[in-house]
């Protein structure tokens, strides 16, 4: 009788637990054009092809929504483009700082498009393009992953490479582009040097260690989920090194993957990364990571990843930790911790999920939590983040679909939201 009430208080509990309301939702991405004119225009050119525009990540800064498209065929209008928050539920795309910074030069975008080789495109195929870094520092050519810091600031990786499936050309060389987001003005552009960026190298995540209290200490973090390394940049000092370890490969065992009925194989490793909060004045934290390819958890305390010399040594090796195993099919794209639950919220590609974990308990699968599961509204959750005030954002964007398939003229591209201390009540991450 008692594990029946158990069971049945459960259900309750469970029942009971909010799950993601769908906040926002496009068919088609549109922009605000400067024109109906300028529109019809880039049509015409093929500057704008409407289905080939694919929204990835996302990024929220007061009434800001940031959404990243990357340039993964040709025709996109803009890489980087923010809306003001509003009950508008399709609403149209602004690019970020402007339409000159996201616009490329025309040329011939009537191409065929080649099939994705699983996460990453082969450098030496990528045609060289003139630099377009080189005439205008403000220019932004493809993002993936954006962060906005404490200290106002728009933390943008751009791989600087167009037209990803199709012809790739290599238009600017991988780069980190930093604005100020008060004045939407460029403080810094640094370049990754060449000898940190290899043959199958990849960068489509960034993540950003400061603190509001000391600005210029800063630090980001880019890992290379092609080549398996993680970029360190030291905005202080204005240099990067290449940090190298076991944890920030591919299982081989985890990288079949079945998202809305598409079936392929991916390889790529480390690509997950989020932060935990600063234990002391110093600003030491936690950095918890994974692989996409991958269903085990792994940290390194910051302290690690901030001295050029250790990190790059053999001797680092032993200072990183295997936290356990999400359990099968939990194969995950990011994850972000919010610091009023304590809770590292992450994506299941594999089961159209959002998951979580307690940080304050073992990495098992017994604790690991299910926010949200839908087949319909969750395929392919892409991106997530946690903003100021506790409230969870969820990207699903059905991106296999749009690499190996084709999608469908119905709502493909969706902004899931829930409070955060209200989706974890009857979870484990409770």
């Amino acid at each position: 009788m008692k594990l029946i009430l158990i069971t049945i208080l459960a259900a309750v509990i469970s029942s009971n637990a909010k799950k993601l309301e769908e906040k926002y939702s496009w068919k088609e991405l549109e922009y605000a054009w400067p024109s109906e004119e300028a529109k019809q225009e880039a049509i015409k050119s093929g500057r704008y092809i409407e289905s080939h525009n694919l929204p990835l990540g996302l990024e929220v800064w007061k009434d800001k929504m940031f959404i990243t498209v990357p340039r993964w065929k040709a025709g996109v209008a803009s890489s980087l483009n923010y809306f003001v928050m509003s009950n508008d539920k399709s609403p149209v795309l602004h690019p970020y700082p402007s339409w000159e910074a996201n616009e490329l030069p025309e040329e011939n975008h009537n191409k065929e498009h080649e099939n994705y080789g699983g996460g990453r495109t082969d450098a030496k195929a990528a045609e060289k393009g003139e630099n377009l870094l080189e005439k205008d520092s403000g220019k932004i050519i493809s993002t993936f992953r954006i962060r906005a810091d404490e200290c106002d600031r728009l933390w943008v990786m751009d791989s600087g490479l167009a037209d990803i499936l199709g012809s790739p050309k290599q238009w600017a060389p991988n780069n980190i582009a930093i604005y100020d987001l008060n004045t939407d003005k460029l403080i810094k552009r640094f370049i990754i040097p060449e000898d940190q960026v290899k043959e199958d190298s990849f960068f489509a995540n960034i993540i950003v260690d400061t603190q509001a209290s000391d600005c210029s200490n800063a630090f980001a973090y880019l890992p290379d989920l092609g080549s398996y390394a993680v970029v360190v940049y030291d905005f202080k000092n204005d240099k990067s090194y290449r940090v190298k370890h076991n944890f920030f490969h591919f299982d081989p065992l985890q990288g079949d993957l079945t998202v809305g009925g598409v079936n392929f194989q991916w390889t790529d490793g480390v690509f997950g990364m989020a932060l935990g909060k600063p234990i002391n004045e110093h600003g030491d934290r936690t950095v918890y990571f994974h692989a996409l390819a991958s269903t085990k958890e792994f940290s390194v305390s910051n302290t690690v990843l901030k001295n050029e010399t250790f990190a790059t040594s053999s001797d680092a090796y032993h200072a990183y930790s295997l936290l356990g195993d999400r359990g099968s099919k939990s194969q995950s794209t990011a994850e972000f911790y919010d610091d009023k639950t304590d809770v590292i919220f992450y994506t299941q590609i594999n089961r159209d999920a959002i998951g979580c974990w307690n940080i304050k308990k073992p990495y098992t699968p017994e604790n690991q939590g299910l926010v949200d599961s839908d087949s319909h509204t969750l395929v392919f959750p892409n991106d997530l983040k946690v903003d100021n005030e506790g409230n969870l954002f969820v990207l699903s964007d059905r991106m296999p679909l749009f690499i190996y398939s084709s999608l469908q003229p119905e709502y493909n591209y969706r902004i899931l939201t829930g409070k955060t201390s209200e989706i974890v009540t009857g979870t484990p991450c409770e």
